[in-house]
């Protein structure tokens, strides 16, 4: 007997004994998706009931073609996606079936005339032949009726409240362009791994299709976007995306799960490349042809060990900027010693200096080693910092001092792992659009110690992934193994350009120990940059060896009205459907209710003088600026 008709058995059996429900899906959940992704289940991650919201009348006065092109369809899913269909709370739409199948042909073609003459919504396309996904999708969208076009794929489902959801985004935002959080559905038709997406993330998706689905836009826009391009078959929806990213910058996600992608051996969902190998390599082409665009040649990605991720390069240290590496001390001398030790001997980057602040160092042999150091002459200065400690205002003293045009403040707890680290920060940091970069750091057991902060997270602000394990994993949230844009990093290793902090000032230096490094980057964000946080940067951070964790009030007082608008709304690159109080993802049991959904599809990006007067930053409690 197979592991499939033992497992049949046993759910013939479960309702009589409850009990046994749990260990059937881990088995399962385990041998498709992992050992871990099976203990998931225990903390009610998957398998995953539907959401159930009350919702509002609406009138339905936008009209949507929900475009699907088909080929050689199983009529199993092709019965489900229209019930589907039908089943939609929002009834003012139509179903463009374009289909190029070829041995079952007739039997879709009286399936879907059938159906249609059963529903006049429904609507049979023939296409002539098959040219392949993109001009098929093409031709669909041509000859729909609709203002906005959603797309789906042959096997999969919109979830009943998905045209709601996106009209209700459509009347509450200006946007043209929408994607929504997504679920897996199982062979059994059970409904898992749930992804809950970020808001929109450009840094994000040049890491991979985060999007994906529910996928909907204004067909006026698809037009001026050119369309599907058939030489990017296989990740056509990716190229569209970034096509549609060079038009506008207005792309609106909506937090709640609208689309069930199918799991099977043909299919993508989960990251499964061996199904469609040549969609990978088409990613890379749609994202390459996009850089090219955007940035010329100062832009590439490359792979990476994942399947459907990828690395984006910039090529902004061609002149090799001068980086100013600034280190703030007091004794513990040998946990320095090894920090810049690590940095001299593994760095590949060779244009830097480091600036050691020595903040009332004490013991002798610190200034013996003090003497050692700048005797070696090896880019390395020692600075007087004789006052209180005071986080900012040490690193807002030693940018004085500092020569470069990229700023890394670094702790002295910090060890380098990956040679690349200071070209990879520093890259990213010359970038006009950017504000703060920070990278991956690990504790010494190679766990996760920083993946990017989530603000809001503990009713504060705190590290996502912090304690975990490094792992490509894709749900419920992104995984801490690809690049994306996050609201802050840790001033335990970030870097920022000369030119952004002459934009948005120096570090508040009103808090004295906590708080001023996310403050600065919630700063940049307010000023139009975006924060990023990067994998492919690694150092070790042994956090706060020389330091005890003692925070005053102060630190407190002002975080709270900095943090304010991310603690009551949520942090836009995290996602409300996830309990804030975990450092890890997880699912909130917490129900979302329509209102608060309201409010997330009407939230706009907090701007710089908005966030002044939040913070209370008057000319006089601001940076010196240099």
């Amino acid at each position: 007997m197979n592991f499939h008709a033992v497992i049949e058995k046993i759910k013939k059996i479960k309702r009589k004994i409850p009990f046994i429900q749990v260990p059937c899906e881990m088995i399962y959940t385990a041998r498709r998706h992992g050992i871990r992704a099976g203990f998931d289940i225990l903390f009610f991650i998957k398998p995953r009931p539907l959401k159930k919201m009350e919702l509002e009348p609406m009138e339905e006065d936008i009209y949507f073609s929900i475009v699907v092109p088909l080929y050689n369809t199983e009529q199993r899913y092709l019965k489900e996606l229209i019930q589907a269909a039908e089943g939609q709370v929002y009834q003012n739409w139509e179903l463009c079936l374009v289909d190029a199948s070829d041995a079952r042909r007739q039997q879709i073609e009286a399936f879907c005339k059938e159906c249609g003459e059963r529903d006049g919504r429904i609507r049979y396309i023939p296409v002539g032949e098959n040219r392949g996904i993109s001009s098929n999708t093409d031709y669909g969208i041509q000859q729909s009726e609709g203002e906005y076009i959603v797309l789906c794929d042959h096997d999969d489902i919109l979830l009943p409240k998905a045209l709601y959801m996106i009209a209700a985004a459509i009347h509450e935002s200006d946007a043209q362009v929408f994607y929504s959080d997504e679920d897996h559905l199982n062979q059994y038709g059970k409904h898992i791994a749930p992804l809950y997406k970020p808001d929109w993330s450009r840094d994000l998706l040049y890491s991979q299709m985060y999007t994906c689905h529910a996928f909907c836009f204004k067909k006026e826009l698809y037009q001026q976007a050119g369309g599907f391009d058939p030489e990017m078959d296989g990740a056509q929806d990716y190229d569209l995306m970034l096509r549609f990213s060079e038009i506008t910058e207005n792309i609106r996600h909506i937090p709640f799960v609208l689309y069930s992608w199918r799991e099977a051996e043909t299919s993508t969902a989960g990251g499964n490349a061996e199904a469609k190998p040549y969609a990978h390599l088409a990613g890379l082409r749609a994202l390459n042809a996009h850089l090219d665009r955007r940035y010329g040649q100062l832009a590439e990605a490359v792979d990476t060990e994942y399947p459907f991720v990828y690395r984006t390069r910039f090529r902004t240290l061609q002149d090799r900027p001068l980086v100013s590496i600034i280190i703030p001390m007091k004794d513990h001398w040998e946990l320095t010693k090894q920090c810049i030790d690590s940095i001299q001997k593994k760095t590949t980057y060779s244009n830097y200096e480091i600036l050691i602040l020595d903040n009332r160092s004490e013991q002798e042999e610190t200034f013996a080693w003090f003497r050692s150091i700048e005797e070696e002459g090896k880019n390395v200065r020692v600075i007087p910092a004789d006052f209180e400690f005071n986080w900012s205002k040490l690193n807002n003293y030693g940018m004085q001092f500092a020569s470069g045009e990229i700023y890394i403040f670094l702790n002295n707890d910090i060890m380098v792992i990956s040679p690349d680290w200071l070209d990879i920060l520093c890259e990213n940091a010359m970038r006009e659009e950017i504000g703060v970069v920070g990278p991956l750091l690990l504790y010494e057991d190679n766990t996760i110690q920083h993946a990017g902060i989530i603000v809001g997270m503990g009713g504060w602000a705190d590290h996502v992934y912090k304690g975990a394990r490094i792992s490509h994993e894709g749900t419920p949230f992104v995984s801490p193994m690809v690049c994306r844009n996050v609201m802050a990093v840790t001033g335990a290793c970030m870097a920022v350009s000369r030119q952004t902090i002459q934009k948005i000032g120096n570090f508040d230096e009103r808090f004295i120990i906590c708080g001023s490094d996310v403050e600065l980057c919630i700063r940049a964000y307010a000023n139009g940059l975006n924060n990023l946080y990067t994998p492919d940067a690694r150092l070790y951070h042994l956090e706060s060896k020389s330091r005890d964790s003692y925070i005053p009030e102060i630190d407190f007082a002002m975080s709270y009205n900095c943090y304010t608008p991310f603690r009551e709304q949520g942090d836009p690159y995290y996602n409300v459907n996830l309990d804030n109080r975990r450092i890890m993802p997880r699912e909130s049991r917490e129900k979302l209710d329509y209102q608060k959904l309201k409010q997330q599809l009407k939230r706009k990006r907090l701007t710089a003088e908005e966030y002044e007067m939040l913070a209370g930053r008057t000319e006089s409690g601001r940076g010196r600026s240099l």
